[in-house]
């Protein structure tokens, strides 16, 4: 066993499970039954309901999260030359797809509570290159938007959201996803809802939904009719029928996640540094994430966990900077992040745990943390 190990398959508590059931199959053998599986009415009912459910006036499904990332930038003119002001402490996606895009990120220090960015060191990192904010929603609790859209008013700066971790998570009552000028959406197997793989891109500027259009789909703005660059970045019929199905249960799974976390919260305060809920937030704990002393209490932990058949997963092991393909740009230091890779891991709290297992977790924490 290693820190980094941990596959879904193999735990009875398994770290991560997507909930695909009847309603889900039954659409996808209608859309196979149409004979229409490629981007067609299905992919535009997702759009509709998803942005709804944002509250935006727009979504434009994509092939995956990244990139939706990566076309939200490009349709908001993000490109060589340009700076990203983002996190450092995220899956590497949120990076790559600015340098994709041609642009630079810039890495901004993250709260140590709430493991999102510090607004309040944005400020130091804008430059007269700085084009953009991605604020990244990590693990299902909203970044304290107030301060970001202060700066991108003041610094003209776009804001591009990256949610894909933060299905129906909110601000003071608002969706994330909603408040910049684009927010991305992932639909992997293990996030809140699924398609599968896709992603969405959301927004109220039906310019920038046109730039969408044409970039995920060859350019084209009649059939054959290229007007620029682009390639195919589709969503299928088939993951759109499924996504329709998984949002409608949507709020039911996070309120499972919210209730699971909570149990898991209340029982291992005492033992362990158990997330941060900030009052003005809806988390909905894509990830249930804490933090042991050290490294060695980490893997003491997880093994004891591992061996109880409780699938446990660190999020993330090396804060972006720290991996090879970024090493080269130029950055402050990033002590919290750095320190939080060495110290976080997250446990099961999606909704196909039940009340036996939390209590399992439980037990397996308190034991070994009474007993090093």
């Amino acid at each position: 066993f290693t820190k980094t190990t941990g596959e879904l398959t193999t735990m009875s508590i398994p770290i991560a499970k997507p909930l695909v059931g009847k309603d889900e199959k039954e659409a996808v053998l209608k859309v196979l039954d149409s004979g229409m599986l490629t981007q067609g009415k299905w992919v535009e009912e997702f759009e509709k309901r998803f942005a709804n459910y944002v509250g935006t006036k727009y979504a434009v499904a994509t092939v995956n999260g990244t990139i939706a990332l990566y076309l939200a930038l490009k349709a908001c003119g993000i490109g060589r030359g340009d700076e990203v002001i983002t996190t450092p402490f995220s899956f590497i996606a949120t990076a790559t797809s600015i340098l994709f895009s041609g642009a630079t990120p810039v890495f901004v220090d993250v709260d140590p509570e709430t493991f999102n960015i510090e607004p309040e060191k944005i400020e130091d990192a804008i430059t007269e290159k700085t084009k953009a904010i991605m604020p990244v929603h990590l693990y299902g609790q909203a970044v304290e938007m107030d301060k970001i859209k202060d700066l991108s008013e003041e610094y003209h700066l776009k804001i591009i959201e990256d949610a894909c971790q933060a299905h129906g998570a909110t601000y003071n009552g608002k969706k994330v996803g909603s408040f910049g000028e684009a927010g991305c959406f992932s639909f992997y197997p293990t996030k809140n809802m699924t398609t599968g793989e896709g992603g969405m891109v959301t927004t109220n500027d039906q310019e920038l939904v046109e730039r969408l259009h044409l970039l995920r789909n060859h350019g084209q703005q009649g059939l054959y009719e290229h007007v620029t660059l682009g390639s195919n970045y589709r969503m299928t019929n088939l993951a759109a029928a499924i996504g329709i199905e998984q949002l409608k249960k949507l709020d039911i799974f996070n309120k499972k996640r919210i209730e699971n976390a909570k149990y898991l919260s209340e029982h291992l305060s005492h033992y362990i540094k158990v997330p941060t809920i900030l009052e003005n937030c809806l988390h909905v704990f894509h990830q249930y994430t804490v933090q042991a002393e050290n490294e060695a209490e980490r893997e003491r932990l997880m093994l004891a966990l591992k061996k109880a058949g409780v699938g446990t997963r660190i999020y993330y092991p090396k804060a972006i900077h720290q991996y090879e393909p970024m090493k080269d740009l130029k950055r402050k230091e990033l002590p919290i992040a750095e320190s939080l890779a060495k110290k976080v891991f997250s446990l099961p709290v999606h909704p196909a745990v039940n009340q036996e297992d939390l209590e399992l977790i439980v037990e397996v924490i308190k034991k070994e943390m009474r007993n090093p």
